[in-house]
């Protein structure tokens, strides 16, 4: 199963005869402007050079994909723009066949990731915007998965921290739109099995629990996940470091309050949907309405078969 649109039939053989119309070189290779209908009904127009696609061009699947762009002796390679059965698209660049350099994925679902590419999939440093909830999850990737330092931003609040296979694990912080921050770490613990599945040994499942640890006024934050500093010998004299025009001392951060004690689960995300996940527990995020309240879904992604 692939984590994006469905990939391109095997393209035009070099040992392919079809049909062709265009010019030719002396040694009778296709060279310079043509038209060429492959035998598996594959269509291609555009430069070639020394009897390969090299230069710009169209390709055309039976299936219904294209591709607009550049090649490179019959590979895709440079700018191009390749639009999948689905309907789902790639705008940017390729190296070698590959999404690889900067580009744009558009989802059937309305989704994007906007970012860095490497050997076809999403790594390096980029944005996926969830179109469903309005989220957007700003920070690196490796090899397709969330991972490293980030941002999850929500309509009314954001989540900045550590991911690890597409999951929030370490130290972080909820910096909320009415002025304050929770600070916490998601723990990995195992989720409870049935008597069937625990006959069965299945493996269990590790999700991230939220546990809260405080409330403090808003702070500056850089994806460095530096270690936090010990609290300051003595109560009350704990300073609120890099805190936006406030000059706040540990003296106006607060214990977190009644309501906001407790633990948050991360499940992880359907199989179906492997960018998505939630957010569940004793506080739960509720994206399509907006609240503050933690019962988070993350946008979907329509993936196809490779």
């Amino acid at each position: 199963m692939s984590d994006l649109g469905s990939e391109e039939l095997e393209e035009e053989g070099e040992n392919d005869i079809g049909e062709y119309e265009g010019d030719r070189n002396e040694a009778g290779e296709r060279h310079g402007h043509g038209k060429a209908r492959l035998p598996n009904g594959d269509t291609y127009e555009g430069s070639y050079e020394f009897g390969k696609r090299h230069g710009q061009g169209t390709y055309k699947f039976k299936n219904g994909a294209r591709y607009v762009g550049e090649y490179v002796r019959n590979k895709k390679h440079g700018q191009g723009t390749f639009i999948y059965p689905d309907g789902s698209r790639y705008e940017g660049e390729w190296a070698d066949d590959q999404r690889h350099g900067h580009g744009v994925y558009y989802y059937v679902n309305n989704d994007t990731y906007t970012g860095d590419w490497f050997a076809h999939q999403r790594h390096g440093q980029g944005t996926y915007f969830y179109a469903e909830t309005g989220s957007k999850y700003v920070g690196t990737w490796v090899n397709g998965q969330q991972e490293g330092a980030a941002e999850l931003i929500h309509l009314n609040h954001r989540y900045q921290g550590k991911f690890m296979n597409k999951n929030p694990v370490g130290p972080g912080k909820y910096v909320f739109d009415i002025g304050c921050e929770q600070h916490g770490e998601y723990r990995l613990t195992d989720t409870e099995r049935g008597e069937e599945e625990e006959e069965e040994e299945t493996l269990a499942t590790i999700v991230p629990k939220w546990k809260a640890a405080r409330i403090t006024g808003l702070a500056l934050w850089t994806p460095t996940l530096a270690e936090e500093q010990p609290p300051a010998e003595g109560p009350g004299h704990e300073e609120v470091a890099g805190t936006e025009g406030r000059g706040e001392s540990e003296e106006e951060a607060q214990d977190v309050p009644e309501g906001y004690e407790g633990e948050m689960e991360m499940l992880r995300p359907l199989d179906e949907d492997p960018d998505a996940f939630r957010e569940e527990g004793q506080y739960s995020y509720d994206l399509d309405q907006g609240n503050v309240s933690f019962d988070e879904e993350e946008g979907r992604q329509s993936d196809l078969q490779d």
